[in-house]
């Protein structure tokens, strides 16, 4: 069951009404590559706090993750995790992270 009202996003009975979405701009695609295989395997463990996790590749250097949450108070226990992988991964130019409201959260 889907269902919206003017605070939250519900599926299937949980609240999912934070979004992160990170994106990491590398300084080659070898290096954005070498990031996303350490990342991956190690994402849905390392963040147990998130209720959906999508990663993206995108131009070649380019890795995008949107993850999803309950609420504030989960992002901000994953908060700490999300730093510690960041500063692990070599070759970042630049991190551009944006917080906002799940608006719509379609699956077909």
């Amino acid at each position: 069951m889907v269902s919206y009202d003017d605070r939250s996003l519900i599926i299937l009975g949980v609240v999912m009404s934070v979004a992160r979405i990170t994106t990491v701009t590398f300084e080659s695609n070898e290096a954005a590559d070498i990031a996303a295989a350490a990342f991956v395997p190690n994402a849905p463990s390392d963040f147990p706090e998130a209720g959906q996790l999508i990663a993206v590749q995108a131009d070649g250097n380019i890795n995008i993750s949107v993850t999803l949450y309950e609420n504030n108070e989960a992002m901000e226990i994953a908060t700490a995790t999300k730093n510690k992988v960041m500063d692990s991964i070599q070759g970042i130019v630049s991190v551009d992270t944006k917080v906002g409201s799940v608006i719509l959260n379609h699956s077909n």
